[in-house]
Order: C-alpha cells, then sequence, then structure tokens
C-alpha cells in the first residue's frame, strides 16, 4: 500500500498508525503547494480532492479521509488493537473523537496555516482554546480512550503539534503536553516522526 502524504500535516496520524499497527508502507511525498508528486507527476490524477492523506490499495482503489484511512488500517491488524472491536460502543467512542477532531477541531487551524484574514485567524485561534480546554479536562487518563493507545490518539497528537506551531500557550494544558510526550516515547510516533524529517515537540 502507498500513502500519499505531507510532512507535519494530518496524514502524519495514518502514518503512525501503520507504524503502531507494523504495516510498511510505500511513501509517496506530495507537494501540496502544486499537487505534484516527486516524480512530477499530477497527485490530483490519485486524488481529485487534491489533498493529504491518500491510500491507494494493493488493488489500486484509492482511499481518502484520515478517519477512515486510521480505522482502515487498524482494521487489517486486529492483533495490535489500535481500535475496539466493530458494534461495541467502544468503537463508536473512537469515531466520535474522530469525527470531532476532523469537524471542529481540525478544520480551524486552516486560516492560521493558509493566509486567513486577521478577523478568521483571531476566531480560530479563540475556538481552538475553547476545544483544547475540552479536551484538556477529557485527558485525565493516558489516552482518549483509557490506558490504551488508539487511533485517535494519533490524530490529536498531529493537532496538538499544531499548537505549537501556531505558538499557543501550552502551559494552559497540562494535560495535553503530558500526552504528547506519552504520544512521542512511543516508537511508532518516533519511526513516522523520523521518516518525515520531523522532531519532537
Amino acid at each position: 500500500m502507498k500513502l500519499f502524504y505531507a510532512p507535519g500535516v494530518c496524514s502524519l496520524s495514518p502514518h503512525i498508525v501503520a507504524c503502531e499497527a507494523g504495516i510498511d508502507l510505500e511513501l509517496q511525498k506530495v507537494n501540496l503547494k502544486n499537487h505534484e508528486l516527486g516524480n512530477g507527476d499530477d497527485f490530483t490524477r490519485i486524488n481529485p480532492k487534491g489533498y493529504v492523506p491518500a491510500l491507494q490499495l494493493e488493488g489500486g482503489e484509492v482511499l481518502t479521509e484520515g478517519p477512515a484511512i486510521v480505522q482502515f488500517l487498524a482494521e487489517q491488524k486486529p492483533d495490535a488493537q489500535l481500535a475496539p472491536a466493530v458494534g461495541t460502543l467502544a468503537h463508536y467512542r473512537v469515531l466520535e473523537w474522530l469525527n470531532f477532531l476532523s469537524a471542529e477541531v481540525h478544520k480551524l487551524f486552516r486560516p492560521l496555516f493558509w493566509n486567513g484574514t486577521e478577523k478568521e485567524q483571531e476566531y480560530s485561534r479563540e475556538r481552538l482554546i475553547h476545544w483544547f480546554d475540552y479536551i484538556e479536562g477529557c485527558l485525565n487518563k493516558d489516552y482518549l480512550m483509557g490506558d490504551s493507545f488508539c487511533v485517535a490518539d494519533a490524530y490529536l497528537y498531529v493537532l496538538s503539534r499544531w499548537l505549537k506551531l501556531q505558538q499557543f500557550d501550552m502551559s494552559r494544558w497540562p494535560q495535553l503536553q503530558a500526552f504528547q510526550k506519552r504520544m512521542e516515547e512511543r516508537p511508532a510516533v518516533q519511526r513516522a516522526l523520523q521518516e518525515e524529517g520531523l522532531e519532537a515537540v
């Protein structure tokens, strides 16, 4: 399988999950500014949406959207226990987290990274503080679902990295900082960061 990614963006989440699951992916780097692959091919021929992540399966089909990809990867290696069994309430709790992080948190970073207006950036910063205050209150345990890592933790870790890049005051969220440290102690996270040429936060 091929993972189309750009360093440090949301595609880092499925990259981490693949490393956790022991799934070896062929990494294909994408230039998000011109939608080109390293060999000059047009990435939009792979994913017409033009953004990462995209996972090309062995048969050639392409799966897009990070929450769907991480769930798919987890189900390829059920013994790794990266997501609860389908049909359990815990399974839907993980989907709840993935959807919340995607729909409410992830989108708020767009004006900060992609030249939003001053008003848009101010609104995004206010809402991000609001939502990370909420997340902070949920991190009274090692990971989002308890004592064990799950696929939603990979997504939260990526989003939490962006807070530092945007110079938020991280001292506001001590539980989140502890979570980041736990994540960066995981060999799979270290491997994914290294493969993307990134440093720990």
